[in-house]
């Protein structure tokens, strides 16, 4: 099994696909051509950065078109700069 440890600040994410079909509410079935890319994704791995504000498991928001994107055993990574996030995807109660 291989693993990516990033370097020089930099922040791993899974950005692997759900390979879920998905259907319009008449159920025609949505291609992959025209889903709308999602600039979510959970963190796997991080370089060292001083008073990191995400961890490991920690879902983040980042630009688009940012990082560089690589598959390892047919998983989808995306190696960003830890100044490319731009925040962290928090659950709350209801008030």
């Amino acid at each position: 099994m291989k693993e990516l440890q990033p370097l020089n600040e930099h922040v791993l994410l899974d950005i692997s696909e759900d390979k879920t079909e998905q259907k319009t509410a008449s159920g025609i079935i949505i291609p992959d051509s025209v889903k709308e890319k999602k600039n979510t994704a959970k963190v796997i791995a991080i370089s060292k950065i001083e008073n990191s504000a995400i961890k490991v498991g920690d879902t983040v928001l980042y630009k688009e078109f940012a990082g560089t994107e690589t598959k390892i055993d047919n998983k989808k990574y995306l190696l960003i700069a830890y100044a490319d996030l731009l925040a962290k995807v928090v659950e709350t109660e209801k008030i």
